[in-house]
């Protein structure tokens, strides 16, 4: 085991036979999935507007006019005459929000192609933001390169060989069963322009393009295919939009294609690495690596994790892979990562590639601030703000209430009715307040007051619907009813079966921490005394977490027997992470019950799922159980990681990425509590190790090392002047008031 960094990439010996073999590249908007094939190599394409159909009101106006029945009926205990009701009045019109669509895909199909390849490496360069394949076949070596650029919105490809006049292929674009929707036309004599319409009542309208610039050879277009014939090395650049973004996508994707032929290839590579690399290079992480390992393909070292193995470079090159899918895929001016980032290759994807709120889309952005992405956070913020509009509309159509919510979905549209009538899930409308805690959590990680001003209003907008929507019950508390915890069942002593309650857990843990942020703000900024005052007299009245039979953390106000006891969905938990009110040092029998919660999970089967058993290294980490949360990294990879190192919930979902890298970076440095705990659980089998740029609360950014899980040099920088405490095993408590801008270290 040494310290050597190992240049971070996954690499693979073969093409990619299947698409969760491919590799993602993209720019937060415009991505592809990279199958690495030799003679006919396939793209497939994604423009993260590409969704069927437009905006509609689906809110049921019969739901308001039926509340007060679903209610009294919840309060006696008539559950089943309670979902039936709701089911019918309180269900969206229609009852499916929009779905996400793929662009299509791009086909290349090489001449000279026929002997079989050799010396065949398939890679994405996480470093520089990458994708390669190189091979030879006779006696010329083929290399492409493949990346989407930031700066220049655009795909590139870069076809090179080491022999002169040794490249000739036809390219075209294809779109499976769905291309009576489009149409694709020559663009003058080397580029082709696919149109079409994205189907639905007021869907948009996309269109994509390619364009060929070749040193040597011939260039042209012949019917739908753009075909290059003994070049000696050819820049493809490829650009889409959507008529959500611009009203004449097809001029916009022209032009930027034209602009973009005007530079050369170095000159767009290196304008797509140094716009890459001023997020990726923010951290690094360094863990006791096998050079051995680190010689074998990406798909190998994963088969040996699978049988038991151990190898941290591994973990350390699927902690960056997280961080590169997030650049890739949420970026400022995109859309925020939904189910599957931006990459799918199906036009009726699994749970429609949609934003699902009552856990996974949130999980998308756990890594954005603690692993240095902020920025990448932004296209959340915004959808935020889209869905206040229909979330207004939402609120006072089907509750009467003021302020603004959302269920358990959205989409492109920012649709707040609810979404299916999955009854364990569709009806909880507490969407909106959970998404407005990444505000606050923004806030806690920049110290931005600007940004807290801006998001004060919003935050406020999704706590007054809470006031209007809790009601009393007998006993002077105030609930949430009708209510589910997502996205469990519970059983009662008769046998019946249930999921609608008056009051769940999670939705008081998320109503605390989101008064409890709104008090906050309004402290800081110095504004809504009176509001304040109502937010804190409705903490006083909230149910807290109780402890049950079996010693865990109750899912219900009453200590019901949950149905499935090893649920994918540990929503009881929500206080202990992502929340804060759960903690060892503050709670100490909550957080006892909290695991107890975890071992009963886990000892049912619970874990079973990707994004599942990444909230649980979470968890772990908050209880600082180094082994049980590097347990659980392990199982994330030997069960739930594809071979391109893809999430698999199964099937593919990308918040599992996302979870995975967030708890790495808890089991290594925690920021809740006013303190900066480092190294709060860290396993054995990382004894030692490094890291920088990781960013804690209150405005810093740690670097440390670490020799025998003892730190032995930390340096902090602070973004803002104020006290800073750190504990540290081998330094013990540290104390000190930092100043703005500049940076402090301890050494052992």
């Amino acid at each position: 085991m040494n310290h050597t960094t190992h240049p971070r990439r996954l690499w693979y010996a073969e093409p990619a036979a299947e698409w969760n073999e491919a590799l993602p590249i993209g720019n937060g908007r415009l991505g592809a999935m990279i199958y690495g094939r030799t003679a006919e190599e396939k793209l497939s394409l994604n423009e993260d507007s590409v969704w069927y159909g437009g905006p509609r009101d689906r809110n049921n106006e019969d739901a308001l006019p039926n509340l007060p029945r679903i209610r009294k009926l919840i309060l006696e205990g008539k559950l089943r005459e309670a979902e039936e009701l709701a089911a019918m009045a309180m269900s969206g019109l229609p009852e499916s929000q929009r779905h996400y669509l793929p662009l299509g895909d791009l086909l290349l199909s090489f001449a000279g192609h026929d002997l079989p390849a050799e010396d065949y490496v398939r890679e994405l360069d996480l470093e520089h933001g990458v994708s390669r394949v190189s091979y030879r076949i006779g006696e010329v070596r083929y290399t492409r390169e493949l990346f989407a650029s930031y700066p220049d919105q655009a795909l590139v490809i870069r076809i090179t060989a080491d022999k002169k006049r040794a490249i000739s292929f036809k390219a075209r674009f294809n779109r499976h069963n769905w291309r009576y929707l489009e149409n694709t036309r020559k663009w003058g004599r080397n580029g082709l322009v696919m149109r079409g319409d994205c189907g639905g009542e007021g869907g948009s309208t996309f269109c994509a393009a390619v364009k060929a610039d070749a040193e040597a050879g011939e260039v042209r277009t012949l019917g739908e295919y753009l075909l290059v014939n003994e070049a000696d090395a050819v820049t493809l650049t490829l650009a889409a939009g959507t008529t959500f973004r611009h009203p004449d996508p097809g001029l916009e994707v022209k032009r930027r294609l034209d602009a973009l032929s005007q530079m050369s290839y170095s000159e767009l590579l290196e304008r797509h690495i140094a716009n890459y690399r001023s997020l990726y290079a923010r951290v690094e992480l360094k863990l006791p690596e096998s050079a051995e390992l680190s010689k074998l393909p990406t798909g190998e070292r994963l088969a040996l994790v699978r049988k038991g193995g151990e190898d941290a470079g591994l973990i350390a090159d699927y902690y960056q892979f997280g961080r590169y899918l997030l650049i890739s895929s949420s970026r400022p001016g995109s859309l925020p990562a939904n189910l599957q980032g931006i990459w799918n290759d199906s036009f009726t994807p699994a749970w429609d590639s949609k934003y699902t709120i009552n856990i996974n889309a949130q999980m998308n952005y756990w890594p954005a601030e603690n692993a240095n992405l902020a920025e990448c956070h932004e296209p959340l913020f915004e959808l935020i703000e889209r869905m206040r509009e229909p979330g207004r509309v939402t609120a006072k159509v089907m509750y009467g209430c003021r302020g603004f919510t959302a269920h358990h979905n959205t989409d492109i549209w920012a649709d707040t009715a609810p979404q299916d009538t999955y009854l364990p899930a569709s009806f909880w409308p507490m969407g909106a307040a959970w998404l407005c805690l990444h505000l606050w959590e923004h806030y806690q990680y920049t110290q931005d007051r600007y940004f807290l001003a801006r998001a004060f209003e919003t935050m406020k907008e999704a706590a007054v619907f809470l006031l209007d929507y809790l009601i009393e019950d007998g006993e002077g508390r105030l609930v949430t009813c009708p209510s589910v915890s997502p996205e469990n069942s519970y059983r009662l002593p008769n046998g019946e079966t249930g999921v609608f309650c008056a009051g769940a857990s999670m939705d008081f843990q998320i109503i605390d921490a989101l008064f409890q942020a709104c008090i906050h703000s309004s402290e800081i900024l110095e504004i809504e005394e009176e509001f304040r005052g109502e937010l804190a007299a409705a903490l006083k009245r909230l149910p807290k977490p109780q402890i049950g039979r079996y010693g865990q953390i109750q899912e219900w106000m009453e200590d019901y027997e949950e149905l499935e006891p090893g649920h994918r969905h540990i929503s009881h938990l929500f206080a202990l992470y992502p929340g804060e009110s759960i903690s060892l040092e503050h709670t100490p029998e909550l957080a006892e019950a909290a695991r107890t919660t975890l071992e009963r999970r886990l000892a049912n089967g619970g874990g079973h799922t990707g994004w599942s058993r990444a909230w649980i290294i979470n968890f772990w980490s908050r209880l600082q159980d180094g082994a049980k949360a590097y347990e659980n990294v392990k199982a994330l990879l030997a069960h739930s990681t594809l071979p391109n190192l893809f999430d698999n919930h199964p099937p593919f979902q990308i918040d599992g990425n996302f979870g995975g890298t967030a708890g790495i970076t808890e089991m290594l440095l925690q920021s809740h509590g006013g303190i900066l705990r480092l190294l709060p659980a860290v396993s054995d089998d990382w004894s030692e190790g490094s890291v920088k740029g990781l960013k804690a609360r209150g405005g810093f950014t740690v670097a440390f090392d670490w020799e025998s899980k003892q730190v032995q040099r930390v340096t902090v920088t602070c973004a803002v002047s104020g006290p800073c405490r750190l504990e540290a095993p081998g330094l013990g408590p540290v104390g000190f008031e930092g100043e703005a801008g500049q940076s402090y270290t301890f050494f052992k």
